[in-house]
């Protein structure tokens, strides 16, 4: 991933968003040592892929932004300083590649100076799909630890919210490669698929395409959903149900979805060969790629 524009946000102020934007080299300084996102990674981010200089799905993006910032109790984001702020980064992005990402992130600031959050945004060109072709990838299972339930149980463990505590994500990444995997799904202690430390699932399951339901703990999936729009258009069935992991092993076929790689189809799980449908996942991919925002 090669950084490329940076745009810092100023958040206590109230002017014209265009006036609370400053673009910034990526290699300069743009936190504290004692920035609340360095010391406890305590704030939440959003990941939008960018197709010609256009943001894709922004505002289910600015939607899960915005809810992942109540159940942090953080301030509500100005949601058109937000995308003020992506759609600049996309513009300089645009100037080096066709096909790029901006990241948006908001901390809960400094804490030896808590007057107002800490935001940037971020434009890269993302190395998950360096091809035209979403990567086929090898997954491994990983117990999560939770009950399928613990987002009702136990809120504030902050299951569904999309925070900047990636550790345990980044471990399990680690673990799949110890493995020979490039890529994980998480289930839950008694038996059912969740998610992918960046991505939602998707299960043809007799001939259903599948996703597991948000209120497992789990993110709405930005671009599961767009998936599944174009699916329904073509005459797809489609269903959002709870998986048993029996039930995954046995799909016809199963797709790892997240903004920057698209529906990456799986070839194998636990080392176990999976059919790919390579003329699904090209077709799903086109109706990602022509998204107009």
């Amino acid at each position: 991933m090669l950084p490329l524009t940076l745009h810092r946000l100023d958040l206590g102020s109230h002017a014209d968003p265009a006036d609370c934007l400053t673009r910034i080299e990526p290699t300069d300084g743009l936190l504290t040592a004692t920035d609340l996102a360095a010391t406890r990674g305590d704030g939440i981010f959003e990941t939008v892929v960018v197709v010609d200089g256009v943001p894709q799905a922004i505002a289910p993006h600015l939607d899960r932004f915005e809810r992942s910032a109540a159940m942090l109790d953080l301030p509500a984001p100005r949601r058109e300083l937000w995308l003020a702020a992506v759609q600049a980064a996309a513009q300089a992005l645009h100037e080096h590649t066709p096909r790029g990402a901006v990241k948006f992130v908001m901390s809960r600031g400094d804490e030896a100076d808590p007057a107002a959050p800490t935001g940037w945004a971020l434009g890269f060109a993302p190395d998950s799909r360096p091809a035209a072709r979403a990567p086929e990838i090898d997954v491994v299972l990983l117990d999560r630890g939770y009950r399928h339930d613990v987002a009702q149980t136990s809120p504030w463990l902050l299951q569904g919210a999309k925070t900047l505590s990636y550790a345990v994500n980044m471990a399990a990444l680690r673990e799949a490669r110890r493995r020979g995997a490039q890529d994980v799904i998480f289930t839950s202690i008694d038996g059912f698929v969740l998610e992918g430390p960046n991505s939602t699932v998707v299960a043809r399951i007799d001939g259903v395409y599948v996703t597991p339901p948000t209120d497992l703990g789990l993110l709405p999936g930005t671009t599961q959903a767009d998936a599944f729009a174009a699916l329904e258009g073509w005459g797809e069935p489609v269903a959002t149900r709870r998986i048993e992991v029996g039930e995954l092993r046995r799909a016809d076929a199963v797709w790892l979805c997240s903004s920057t790689r698209g529906a990456a189809p799986v070839r194998s799980l636990d080392g176990r060969p999976l059919t790919v449908d390579a003329a699904m996942s090209d077709r799903i991919n086109d109706a990602l790629d022509a998204r107009k925002a």
